[in-house]
């Protein structure tokens, strides 16, 4: 059955870098667009960022622009989110998920157009 493992996440300090990995079981990540959604206590899931599978043209939320980067390794069937300049805003359990197809839609931050789910990892950014 299909399966989703986020990796990655820890304690930083303001200003520092986390990478995140995305892994997959029971299929390809290459065939679906790819998704990275947080989630902090009291708060609504966030979509982060995702690339398509088509093009693999990536897109950002607002709030992580030129801070945030993902990106594929399509040999170790692999997505990394890769976040630099981190805030205490970014504090959240981060979880990856796999699109129903190769593209998603405008409304992609609702989460709506992903199947499969991870557990999620935890990203603390905090003195």
């Amino acid at each position: 059955q299909a399966q989703l493992v986020e990796s990655g996440g820890g304690l930083v300090q303001p200003g520092g870098s986390l990478r995140l990995s995305c892994a997959a079981s029971g299929f390809r990540l290459d065939y679906y667009a790819i998704g990275w959604f947080r989630q902090a206590p009291g708060k609504r899931r966030e979509g982060v960022s995702y690339i398509s599978s088509s093009d693999g043209e990536a897109y950002y939320a607002d709030s992580v622009k030129g801070r945030f980067t993902i990106y594929r390794d399509n040999a170790k069937n692999l997505v990394y989110l890769q976040m630099n300049s981190l805030k205490s805003e970014d504090t959240a359990v981060y979880y990856c998920a796999a699109g129903l197809g190769s593209e998603v839609s405008v409304a992609w931050e609702t989460g709506y157009e992903f199947g499969a789910w991870g557990q999620g990892t935890q990203v603390t950014v905090s003195s």
